[in-house]
C-alpha cells in the first residue's frame, strides 16, 4: 500500500454510519472507506450506491465486510453501531445494551487496532470512550469520541443567527458530557478576537436561548424525522479529516482526562489539540468558578455509568 493511502473503517452501517461514509466520499476524505456491518446483504447494497456517485467525484476504494481483520491498517476506525436515541429517551438511557455492543466490539477490534486512531460515535459516548480506551490499551489520545463537536456546532449556529455574524467567527465551546449537564463556556469565549460580552449585539439572554436550542434539538429532529444523522455524518467526516491531514485543530472531544480542574478517570469533552494520532494535547482552559462547578457535575454524572 503506497505510503499517503489513506483508509477509513466505519464500524456500523445505520443512518450515522452511512451518512458519515457519504459525507466522506464527498469530500475525498480517505482513499478507501471499509464498511463493516453485522449483514452482508446491508453492506454490499450501501457499497453499491455508494459506487453509483462516484463517477462524479474524486474516486474512492469502498469496501464492503462482515469481517474485523479487513479493518486492520486503516488510519482511522469510527465506530456508529449501537442502539439509537428513540423519541423521549436520553442517551444515557442507551448505556447498558451500549456497553455490551462496544464491548463485543472491542474485542473483535484489538488485534487489528494497532496503528490505528479509533473515533466513537456511539452513545452515551463519553462512556462508551473511556471503556473502549480501556480495553484495547492504545497509547493516550489514540482513543477519543466526537463529544460536544456537534453540540458546539449547533450552539454556534444558533448564537451566529442572533449575532448575524458568520458561526466560523464565534469561538466557543459547549464542554463536559454530551448530554443534559453540558454547559456553554461564555467567559473566554470571542468573536473575531473580541470578548464575546463585548459584542455590540451580544446579551446573555441570547447566548441562553442559543444554548436552550442546542440542548432540544436531538430530541426535536428525532421526534420529527425519527434520527438525526446530517449534521453528525459531517461532523465525523470532518474530525476524520483532521485526523488523517494532521491538522492540529482545536476542537471539543471527548478523551479521558487526568486531574482537570482535579477530575479524572473519566472521558469528557474539553477543547483539545486533534492531530494524526488522535488527542495529541488537551488544553487546560480558563473557565469561571461557576464553569468550573458545571464540569464536575458533568464528570459526576458520567462516573457513575462509566466501567
Amino acid at each position: 500500500m503506497q505510503e499517503n493511502f489513506k483508509k477509513v473503517g466505519i464500524i456500523g452501517l445505520g443512518n450515522v454510519g452511512i451518512t458519515a461514509a457519504y459525507a466522506m466520499t464527498l469530500r475525498h476524505t480517505a482513499d478507501e472507506i471499509v464498511l463493516l456491518s453485522r449483514s452482508k446483504e446491508k453492506g454490499e447494497g450501501e457499497k453499491l450506491d455508494l459506487e453509483h456517485g462516484l463517477p462524479f467525484l474524486e474516486k474512492t476504494i469502498i469496501t464492503a465486510t462482515t469481517a474485523y481483520k479487513d479493518l486492520q491498517d486503516c488510519d482511522v476506525i469510527v465506530i456508529t453501531a449501537g442502539s439509537a436515541q428513540k423519541p423521549g429517551q436520553s442517551r444515557l438511557d442507551l448505556v447498558d445494551e451500549n456497553k455490551k455492543i462496544v464491548g463485543e466490539i472491542g474485542a473483535n477490534l484489538a488485534p487489528y487496532v494497532k496503528n490505528s486512531v479509533i473515533v466513537v460515535v456511539s452513545n452515551p459516548v463519553d462512556v462508551l470512550t473511556y471503556q473502549l480506551a480501556k480495553t484495547l490499551g492504545l497509547p493516550a489520545g489514540k482513543v477519543l469520541g466526537t463529544g460536544t463537536m456537534l453540540d458546539t456546532a449547533r450552539f454556534r449556529f444558533h448564537l451566529s443567527e442572533f449575532l448575524h455574524v458568520h458561526p466560523r467567527s464565534i469561538h466557543t465551546y459547549i464542554l463536559g458530557e454530551h448530554g443534559e449537564s453540558s454547559f456553554p463556556m461564555l467567559d473566554s469565549s470571542t468573536v473575531g478576537g473580541q470578548p464575546l460580552q463585548n459584542f455590540p449585539t451580544y446579551t446573555l439572554n441570547q447566548a441562553m436561548e442559543a444554548f436552550s436550542q442546542t440542548k432540544e434539538a436531538a430530541a426535536k429532529i428525532i421526534q420529527a424525522k425519527g434520527a438525526t444523522f446530517y449534521a453528525i455524518g459531517v461532523v465525523i467526516s470532518q474530525l476524520v479529516n483532521t485526523i488523517l491531514r494532521d491538522k492540529r485543530s482545536v476542537l471539543p472531544v471527548s478523551t479521558p482526562i487526568h486531574n482537570y480542574f482535579g477530575e479524572s478517570d473519566v472521558s469528557i469533552s474539553v477543547p483539545c489539540i486533534v492531530g494524526k494520532n488522535g488527542v495529541e494535547q488537551i488544553l487546560q482552559v480558563q473557565l469561571s468558578n461557576t464553569e468550573i462547578q458545571k464540569f464536575k457535575e458533568s464528570c459526576a454524572i458520567i462516573r457513575q455509568l462509566t466501567p
